[in-house]
């Protein structure tokens, strides 16, 4: 499959982004500052990234609804127009395969902002006889605005009323004079917005907002700053703490699946496994003064109970955090454990997520 490329790359590279690959697009993995300036951005005024490398899935017609609702675990009948969801997506056996949001943008279209797995092919096998299409969308940009600024910031930029945005709502309106879709979502914790545009929108948009946001306190963040924020966090990531070998109970995501909407792929099997969970989803406090290890193992008394999915050091909160994967004997606040990485060996306290804001009442405020 040919590379993908966003629009921003050469705006992030004269930045000084040290670029890498993720989902098969190439993302800025750092700048050349301290990552602890772009977390401090996001939770004391406001940070932006490039989110393009998503999946962008436009999915058009009068089975649009239908395949959409068939191929995640929420009750798309329930996602009115202007609305959001975040949506697990399974395997015939229950089993994760990808996640994603998926937005009712108008009537008879759905766009899915997708993670690293197939739901461009399940969707594919869907259309086929129906009154819909389905197609990739890669012109289509995101730029990622968090952070507690946001809303005064980009107020500011926009036509609307963004104070009445509701969370996993979203609107069209002109951004520094450009028509594009605004959401409430975003992947930090944070009150935030994603701002959906044209490839050839998104480079002056970018430029202007950094200009427009330095009154604000505005930093660009990289991949490797945002890893510390959505730690801290407790939001999961698809291909880290969420793989195909996991159920969405084991990793706290039973409230996305819904109990009273009609079929849906793996929902037999997905049912079946509630109450069998081989893992659970937790976090740990390191007693370590830097990064632990991924993959690193957890054990209690010598009896592997664990292992780490996704470490940060948080110079905020002064821990070293890990997102991971414990026994549910073993998923209990304050159970100690032995940590046992390659080259760093401690020991951890298991501690619930996420580590900050456990309300998520900065997320989801008026």
């Amino acid at each position: 499959m040919a590379k993908r490329t966003s629009t921003l790359g050469p705006t992030l590279l004269a930045l000084g982004a040290e670029m890498g690959e993720w989902n098969n697009m190439d993302v800025a993995f750092g700048f050349p500052w301290d990552m602890n300036l772009e977390h401090d951005a996001i939770r004391e005024t406001v940070g932006m990234w490039d989110t393009s490398a998503l999946t962008k899935i436009q999915v058009h017609g009068p089975d649009a609804l239908a395949a959409m609702d068939y191929l995640v675990t929420r009750d798309m009948s329930k996602i009115y127009v202007g609305k959001s969801a975040y949506c697990p997506i399974l395997k015939d056996n229950g089993h994760f395969c990808d996640d994603g949001i998926a937005f009712h943008v108008e009537e008879n279209h759905l766009l899915l902002a997708g993670s690293i797995g197939p739901s461009y092919e399940l969707l594919q096998e869907y259309v086929k006889g129906k009154n819909m299409t389905v197609e990739l969308d890669d012109d289509l940009h995101i730029i990622t605005v968090q952070g507690p600024n946001s809303i005064d910031f980009l107020d500011e930029q926009t036509e609307a009323n963004l104070r009445d945005l509701a969370f996993s709502h979203q609107i069209h309106t002109k951004v520094c004079g450009v028509d594009m879709m605004v959401s409430r979502t975003g992947y930090s914790g944070e009150r935030g917005y994603e701002l959906y545009m044209r490839d050839t929108e998104v480079v002056g948009i970018w430029d202007e907002l950094m200009e427009k946001g330095q009154d604000f306190g505005l930093k660009p963040i990289s991949f490797g700053g945002l890893e510390m924020v959505h730690i801290e966090s407790g939001l999961m990531a698809y291909g880290a703490e969420a793989t195909e070998e996991n159920t969405p109970w084991e990793v706290n995501m039973g409230w996305a699946v819904s109990r009273k909407k009609g079929d849906f792929r793996g929902k037999e099997a997905v049912f079946a496994l509630e109450g069998k969970e081989k893992v659970k989803y937790f976090g740990i406090v390191a007693d370590h003064d830097d990064v632990v290890e991924h993959g690193a193992e957890l054990s209690i008394n010598g009896e592997v109970v664990g292992h780490v999915t996704t470490p940060a050091y948080s110079k905020r909160m002064g821990q070293s955090q890990a997102l991971v994967h414990l026994t549910p004997s073993a998923a209990v606040e304050g159970t100690k454990l032995d940590l046992k990485g390659p080259t760093i060996q401690c020991t951890a306290t298991a501690t619930s997520i996420p580590f900050v804001d456990p309300g998520r009442t900065k997320q989801l405020a008026n």
